[in-house]
């Protein structure tokens, strides 16, 4: 994306109503604090997001499978 086109939204922004401009700057705001922090992924750790993302079919638990699961293991 160009800066002019960046431009071009950011001027239809400003004939948003202001909730929605404030919920716009509110995204902004997090990207610019996710750029920020100190917590990364390395490539082997996106690489792994990656290959679950694809995934077709995961194998997911619910919440109380999971408790189920952790009381057989650990006796919680």
């Amino acid at each position: 994306m160009t800066r002019q086109q960046v431009k071009e939204i950011l001027d239809r922004v400003l004939t948003w109503p202001p909730e929605r401009q404030a919920d716009l700057a509110e995204v902004a705001r997090l990207m610019e604090a996710q750029d920020s922090s100190g917590l990364k992924l390395d490539e082997e750790q996106a690489a792994e997001v990656r290959r679950r993302l694809a995934e077709t079919n995961p194998k997911t638990l619910s919440l109380a499978e999971f408790n189920e699961h952790l009381r057989r293991r650990y006796g919680i």
